[in-house]
């Protein structure tokens, strides 16, 4: 056991790392009602927020207020800002301390600790890293974005805060890795009709592409690493080979095949898009049938009238057919050789 914090000790001071770090006493488990009181605590903070800034506009110091922490017990409150410049906010802490009446504690933090305080969505559609689960920040150049050959945009490698994105850090060991079995980007290849130059690096099909000085408006040409040591061992040798013909990787079809698999299980983005005529009940079959037949010339033979043993005799226009319209109906008689109106044998 004495071992092991030992080299726990040793791996922290090679990385860095203070070893003056407090363990604050337990005194008692949280009740019921110190839960309570203490969520009551947090509903308040972001009104205490809103205040604070009107105060703090008031007296015209160039700050920006991120947060407020209220303390278990209230009796402090942590007032985390960021600035540029120093800030003397001795009135401003006497200004708080009458508007609040607890203990006022000012705290400046960083642009991306105010990031991962405040929260948001990232362009990758998930919470930020900074306010989800990472709890320190690793420092961020413009040369990770170099090895992964993205485009120097600061509008795209920053984030919410302003600086690089974290990310960037992410694949960047996997990158210079594969990196190792490329040759070096600055190294010039020598033909017979000119200077070839490197103009970009394709790290996933491992290829180099090229371009041949005085003739730009060519697209460049791109060569397998195989294809590329070659060229340079010719060249040390003071070989100077006529061009890339016979080292160019051949052209790639317009239809490429999908190199990629659903791995996460996720349904296709149409899947709620309904075709039309795909799902029809038998009666809409029959229903569409009668309206075609009745297009085509309704060919079908006219429907017969039921035998006429109620009385039901048939209509013959008149006065009680359906040219009367909405008028009361006369009495029927059972006489089944005589239609009409008839009252009288």
């Amino acid at each position: 056991m004495a071992l092991t914090g030992e080299l726990v000790r040793a791996q922290m001071k090679r990385k860095g790392v203070k070893d003056d770090y407090q363990v604050r006493k337990v005194f008692r488990k949280a009740t019921r009602e110190d839960i309570e009181r203490w969520q009551e605590i947090r509903k308040a903070e972001p009104a205490a927020l809103l205040r604070a800034r009107d105060i703090a506009r008031s007296v015209g110091l160039e700050m920006k207020l991120t947060d407020v922490e209220y303390q278990g017990d209230q009796a402090k409150a942590t007032f985390y800002y960021s600035a540029e410049d120093r800030v003397d906010f001795r009135e401003l802490i006497r200004k708080y301390a009458e508007e609040f009446r607890v203990k006022i504690e000012m705290r400046q933090i960083g642009l991306r600790v105010e990031a991962g305080r405040v929260g948001g969505i990232g362009v990758c559609g998930r919470e930020l890293c900074c306010s989800s689960w990472m709890s320190d920040f690793r420092s961020v150049s413009t040369a990770a974005a170099r090895y992964q050959q993205l485009s120097l945009n600061p509008s795209k490698l920053a984030g919410q805060c302003g600086k690089l994105k974290c990310c960037l850090n992410y694949e960047l060991d996997q990158y210079l890795e594969a990196l190792r079995d490329f040759p070096s980007s600055g190294i010039r290849l020598q033909l017979a009709k000119g200077v070839a130059y490197h103009v970009k690096t394709d790290i996933f099909q491992r290829m180099m592409y090229y371009a041949v000085e005085g003739h730009e408006a060519d697209a460049p040409i791109g060569l397998s690493l195989q294809a590329v040591r070659e060229i340079i061992d010719k060249n040390r040798r003071g070989e100077r080979p006529e061009d890339f013909s016979a080292y160019a990787a051949p052209e790639e079809s317009t239809e490429k095949a999908v190199d990629f698999a659903n791995v996460v299980g996720q349904d296709s983005l149409n899947r709620f898009d309904r075709k039309k005529g795909n799902r029809r009940s038998q009666g809409g079959q029959r229903r569409g049938d009668n309206k075609q037949g009745q297009k085509s010339g309704n060919n079908r033979p006219p429907r017969q009238q039921p035998p006429n043993n109620q009385g039901n005799a048939p209509r013959q226009g008149g006065e009680g057919g359906r040219s009367q319209g909405r008028g009361k109906r006369p009495p029927r008689k059972n006489n089944p050789g005589q239609g009409g109106n008839a009252s009288n044998p």
